[in-house]
């Protein structure tokens, strides 16, 4: 079968290329709003390419060229108009994050209004370059292109596992190559406390190490590796990611889990709790019944907390977390007891909306907006947050026909631990079986949500939970080629989303992701599903 796809791939590919027999034929994922190629007629550009630009809003863009440019060994300057063979020009009437590429005989030409579009221009003229050649023949081609979504997203869990900061920069990296701009960096968890926050040393010091890790899924009888495991990022390797994700047009969103997902925290500072005994890092994966207590000390430590979070991370968003914090110490806590009858609450759901509330408001009130998974929406959703739906799409159209803004994630179709093949021939996952057909297919707005609440749906994001991928090598696997499926599926309109041609893009994206050591699934077709969860 593999032959077999590999054969046809290749045919599709040649077939598809203009009629000189060494120009690239452009195979671009995500694909273009519009793109028309000239046929008989081609650019030569060579390993000494020059730049013009006249358009202030190309420094990035440009800046991010020339290096690409110089790691494979090209040669390139910025000089006069009118010698350039790439130009960058400052074009009207675009939006954000829209631009525009043609390439005729003057040469090529990249057009947008900001930054991030120029940035995208850049992006969509790599990948027609050739891999390993000081030479591209590239096709006369014209694009004008603008994304479907404005949220379009990839997150990273490093609390179960943790991950340097050179792979947080390639994860970086790829995403910004096929155009996704937000980046959900899930740094607290049970497991592990992976931000270094000043005001509360033993965050790092305790939280972020746990004396051993669950062995494959021993859980009963448990059975641990014996083996300690920690790491933190300072603040100043946070400043240096940062910086790299918004020099490519990446926003990142850092998540600060709370009421739950909290074990690390209070391993490290106790009193955090609602006095069940003592606390120890999570070594095993799952929902531990320990979360925050809702009492003042806690609020004054998360907005502390929080006020070194934001000076870290200037983006819009700040997620919560919110989601799987069971109630049963809260039912026994004669602390959140109090806090329910002097709120009036009725009940501990109403408890845990009182506690979002709450963080909300002080986010508000720095100029920031909270984003939670869709359990906020239980006992009353906070009056500006914004809903991340991974129990499917239920919560996110609920949280739009309130008017709040949603980022669809369903776990069934964009958690990319779930297998992607027959779990029989794939390493160990978490469970769920969601290929990249499925992926490719999924739609962000819910046929279900009415015309009139499709404004409120941001986009979709991916999900990379990595209780199973202890390796950068297993994150690769796992997530590619399927970003490249959820690129589409939030770049692409839907008039040009086809699966067939999808496919037939893959032999060159492969190259691409093999060019910048990617260690991708090499998908077959069909994927069966099978003993979807073990």
């Amino acid at each position: 079968m593999k032959n077999i796809f590999w054969s046809l791939t290749l045919v599709i590919f040649w077939s598809c290329s203009p009629d000189a027999p060494n120009v690239i034929a452009p195979h671009i994922v995500p694909e273009p709003q519009q793109m028309e190629v000239k046929s008989r007629q081609h650019f030569v550009l060579n390993g000494h390419p020059s730049i013009h630009s006249g358009a202030d809003n190309a420094k990035m863009a440009i800046t991010f060229l020339h290096d690409f440019m110089a790691d494979r060994g090209w040669e390139n300057q910025e000089v006069s108009k009118g010698a350039a063979e790439i130009h960058f020009v400052q074009t009207q009437g675009l939006t954000e994050e829209a631009y525009t590429l043609e390439i005729n005989a003057k040469g090529i030409t990249i057009g947008a209004s900001s930054p991030s579009g120029f940035f995208y221009g850049v992006q969509s003229f790599i990948q027609l370059l050739p891999v390993g050649k000081d030479v591209a023949v590239l096709p006369y081609l014209s694009i004008s292109d603008a994304p479907r979504f404005s949220w379009r997203g990839l997150h990273l869990d490093v609390g179960r596992h943790f991950f340097p900061v050179e792979f947080v920069k390639k994860y970086i990296d790829l995403m910004a190559l096929y155009k996704l701009n937000t980046f959900h960096w899930h740094l607290t968890e049970d497991q592990g406390w992976r931000i270094e926050i000043k005001q509360y040393p033993k965050l790092t010091e305790v939280g972020s190490q746990r004396k051993e890790t669950i062995l494959e899924k021993n859980f009963s009888p448990y059975k641990g590796d014996g083996k300690p495991y920690g790491g933190f990022y300072t603040q100043e390797e946070i400043k240096e990611v940062v910086a790299y994700a918004a020099a490519r047009s990446i926003t990142i969103v850092p998540e600060i889990e709370m009421p739950g997902h909290s074990l690390a925290a209070l391993a490290a500072y106790p009193d955090l709790g609602c006095g069940t005994g003592t606390y120890e890092v999570g070594t095993r994966w799952g929902v531990y019944e320990d979360i925050f207590c809702p009492k003042e000390e806690t609020f004054t430590f998360l907005e502390n907390v929080l006020t070194e979070v934001m000076e870290l991370f200037p983006g819009q968003y700040i997620h919560i977390g919110g989601d799987e914090a069971p109630k049963k110490v809260w039912k026994e806590s004669s602390i959140a007891q109090q806090v329910i009858q002097r709120e009036g609450l009725k009940d501990e759901f109403e408890l845990q909306s009182y506690f979002i509330k709450r963080i909300e408001k002080f986010l508000n009130a720095n100029g920031r907006k909270l984003i939670g998974w869709d359990e906020i929406l239980e006992g009353g959703l906070a009056p500006d947050a914004a809903v991340m739906s991974w129990r499917g799409e239920a919560g996110g159209i609920e949280a739009a026909e309130a008017k709040h803004f949603v980022v669809m994630s369903p776990n069934s179709d964009l958690y990319f631990d779930h297998y992607q093949a027959d779990p029989e021939q794939e390493p160990l996952a978490i469970g769920g079986f969601s290929p990249l057909e499925q992926v490719y297919a999924y739609e962000p707005t819910p046929s279900e949500l009415a015309q009139e609440y499709h404004q409120y749906v941001m986009g979709a994001q991916a999900n990379v939970w990595t209780e199973y991928m202890k390796t950068e090598d297993q994150v690769e696997y796992m997530a590619y080629p399927r970003v490249l499926a959820l690129s589409e599926a939030v770049w692409s309109p839907k008039s040009k989303r086809n699966w067939d041609s999808f496919q037939a893009k893959l032999a060159w994206q492969y190259q691409l992701l093999e060019e910048r050591k990617v260690n991708f699934r090499r998908t077959t077709f069909p994927q069966t599903k099978k003993a979807i969860v073990k």
